[in-house]
C-alpha cells in the first residue's frame, strides 16, 4: 500500500488532465490523510475550471471582432517612473488562443509574468515592442512619447493587424481601426498579453540599468519614485536615464554626459 506521503507527491506531480483519474483512484481510500489529499486535488480542478471561465471572459472583444484576421492588443508600461523609458507592447494572438492566467501585468507576480512572457512569445502570431527614451519624454511629454512608443510597436508587427484593442487610449496618426477599452489589460486577453510583454521587457531593462547605476536601486524600484530612489537622487544627483521633467521638483538635474 502506498504511503500518504507518496500519494501526496503523486497528486502534486499530476497534470490537470490526470487529476480526475487520481481522484477516482483514491477517493475510496478511508485514511483521513488521503482524503485531505483528494480534497486538495478537487480544489485544484475547481480552480482550473474557474480560471478557464475567467479566460473566456477575457475573450469577449476578440469574439466580437472575430471577423478580423489579425487582432492586436496594445498596452504600455512606465508612464509614471522618474527614470527609464516608456515601453509599449503589441501582441497578435492566434484565433481562439486561450493562455491561462493572462491578466493585467500589475496583478501578477514577477515569476508568473516571466512564465507567461515565454508562453506568449512562443504562441503569438507576432509581437512588437516600442520604446520612448527619457530624452524623448522630456522633449514631447509623456503622453506623446507613449503614443510614439505604441506606433513603433505596431510598426514592428508582421503581419500588420486589422484592428487594435487599446488599453484606454486612441493612438493618433494610426490608420488601423482602434477600439479603446477602459482597464483593457484586465478585460482583453490580447491587451493583457501586451501588458505582460511590455512589463517584462521594461523590468529587464531596468535591471540592466541597475548594474550601471547601482546607487538608485533600479532593479527593485524599476525607476519609480520610492523613498530610497528619491533619497539617492538628492544625494547623488540625476543619471542620464532620469527624466528631467519628472524630477525638477526633487532636484535640479545636471545635463546628461
Amino acid at each position: 500500500m502506498q504511503t500518504i506521503s507518496e500519494i501526496k507527491e503523486a497528486m502534486q506531480a499530476a497534470s490537470f488532465d490526470r487529476l480526475p483519474v487520481f481522484i477516482e483512484t483514491y477517493e475510496t481510500d478511508g485514511r483521513a490523510g488521503v482524503q485531505k489529499i483528494v480534497e486538495a486535488a478537487k480544489k485544484r480542478l475547481e480552480a482550473l475550471k474557474l480560471e478557464k471561465q475567467r479566460i473566456e471572459g477575457l475573450r469577449v472583444y476578440e469574439e466580437q471582432y472575430r471577423d478580423c484576421a489579425y487582432i492586436c492588443g496594445i498596452d504600455e508600461v512606465g508612464r509614471g517612473p522618474l527614470a527609464g523609458p516608456v515601453v509599449a507592447g503589441a501582441v497578435i494572438l492566434p484565433r481562439g488562443c486561450r493562455i491561462l492566467y493572462i491578466n493585467d501585468s500589475k496583478q501578477l507576480s514577477e515569476k508568473k509574468r516571466e512564465e507567461l512572457y515565454d508562453i506568449i512569445m512562443e504562441k503569438a502570431v507576432c509581437c512588437g515592442v516600442g520604446y520612448a527614451s527619457p530624452e524623448r519624454i522630456d522633449e514631447i511629454n509623456i503622453l506623446q512619447a507613449t503614443y510614439e512608443a505604441m506606433r513603433q510597436a505596431i510598426s514592428r508587427l508582421k503581419p500588420q493587424p486589422d484592428i487594435l484593442l487599446n488599453d484606454a487610449v486612441t493612438i493618433p496618426k494610426v490608420a488601423i481601426k482602434q477600439v479603446p477599452i477602459i482597464k483593457g489589460d484586465a478585460k482583453s486577453i490580447s491587451i493583457g498579453a501586451a501588458s505582460i510583454i511590455a512589463k517584462v521587457t521594461r523590468d529587464r531593462l531596468m535591471e540592466e540599468y541597475d548594474k550601471v547605476y547601482p546607487q538608485y536601486g533600479f532593479a527593485g524600484n524599476k525607476g519609480y519614485g520610492s523613498a530610497a530612489h528619491i533619497e539617492a537622487l538628492k544625494k547623488y544627483g540625476a543619471t542620464p536615464i532620469h527624466r528631467k521633467s519628472f524630477i525638477e521638483d526633487i532636484i535640479k538635474a545636471p545635463e546628461a554626459e
